[in-house]
């Protein structure tokens, strides 16, 4: 499909959408919707400065369906969906473990500063602020043990992304969340239970092996692969990134229509809640940063360490401890909002020189 008929298909469904409000066509609005997602997320492939929101507006596509049609992302042919999360998870985490190498856990000596201040940020700022925030909107205790979940597990992948987009410090982002991962199974079930246990029964060492399950033996497997096979499967390799995306799609559809009902009600207020958690991590993350001493370059990666976290493992852990419709909703929310944000302040550091770029700049004048 061109870049033109793109654009048509886009602008058509933007019309009738807006028809279908404005005549209160409600039973055709879904639909609607949908096709106006999936349009946009085609036409902006084909822009060199916007195909990064591509992946975040399909998700929007799949949430809005969730949405409409639940019962379709619920179960198929009796078997329940949410069977699905934690396998798919466990792949996800296994193609990160590909994407690793043990080149990543030695910055810890090359750049212990960077390290240490980006753990500290990463295991205090967002867990408490998802904790002041969680009982500042008064969420039902499982909805905000949820919104502390998410703030207590470690970062991900798309902080790497990000880091790599705006021109950070790619090398402390990696070691980052590599030394992060290896201790999310004891640092989360521990901010958890000081936390969140008034909210929800939190058992320390049940947590500690669905993390271990779910995240740190698929990645051991994943840096076992690398080792051993890495360039001999060039197909996997290629893979992987789609199959990461695919099943982070099917997990954040599969929460949304199981918690549809929470969602109607709380929804709005919960984005609210989700975006100001997410910012206030890049803010703090980035001036405390600096504040410790760090040069700018290292202190955007710890903002991108900080304020975006892996959702997928909060919903996994929801899922095991029975509670995916309730505690899972704030990491379906966080997830596509991370990219957008993410995506937008990578965008803008990108054309912001660093203090190294701008003594260069003087030097060469």
């Amino acid at each position: 499909m061109s870049k033109k008929v793109s654009w048509i298909i886009f602008f058509t469904a933007f019309v009738l959408t807006l028809m279908a409000v404005v005549f209160g066509l409600w039973n055709y609005l879904g639909p609607l919707l949908i096709l106006l997602f999936l349009s946009l997320a085609w036409a902006i492939r084909h822009s060199p400065s916007l195909k990064g929101f591509s992946f975040t507006i399909l998700i929007f596509a799949a949430v809005t369906a969730s949405m409409y049609y639940p019962a379709f992302f619920t179960s198929l042919g009796g078997f329940d969906l949410k069977k699905l999360i934690v396998p798919l998870l466990m792949i996800i985490m296994f193609g990160m473990g590909t994407a690793m190498s043990l080149k990543d856990f030695k910055g810890v000596i090359k750049m212990p500063k960077g390290v240490l201040v980006g753990l500290l940020c990463q295991f205090t700022i967002m867990p408490f602020v998802g904790f002041g925030l969680a009982y500042l909107f008064g969420f039902p205790p499982e909805i905000a043990a949820g919104i502390i979940l998410v703030g207590s597990s470690p970062s991900g992948l798309a902080s790497n992304v990000m880091s790599y987009i705006s021109g950070s410090n790619l090398a402390l982002s990696l070691t980052l969340t590599a030394v992060a991962t290896l201790l999310a199974p004891v640092f989360t079930p521990l901010l958890m239970k000081l936390l969140a246990n008034e909210l929800v029964p939190i058992d320390f060492w049940g947590m500690l092996w669905s993390i271990v399950k779910i995240v740190i033996l698929p990645i051991i497997a994943g840096l076992i692969f690398n080792r051993f096979a890495h360039g001999k499967f060039v197909w996997l390799d290629k893979a992987m990134p789609v199959i990461s995306m695919g099943g982070i799609a099917v997990i954040i559809t599969i929460i949304t229509a199981a918690g549809r009902d929470a969602l109607l009600t709380l929804g709005l207020l919960l984005i609210v809640a989700v975006l100001l958690h997410n910012s206030i991590g890049y803010l703090f993350g980035y001036w405390g940063s600096r504040l410790f001493g760090l040069d700018k370059k290292s202190a955007r990666t710890v903002a991108f360490e900080v304020g975006m976290q892996n959702a997928g493992l909060a919903s996994g852990i929801a899922l095991e401890m029975g509670r995916v419709a309730t505690m899972g909703l704030a990491p379906a929310v966080f997830g596509p909002m991370m990219n957008i944000t993410g995506s937008s302040l990578a965008t803008w550091w990108r054309g912001k020189p660093t203090e190294k770029e701008e003594l260069t700049d003087v030097n060469k004048e």
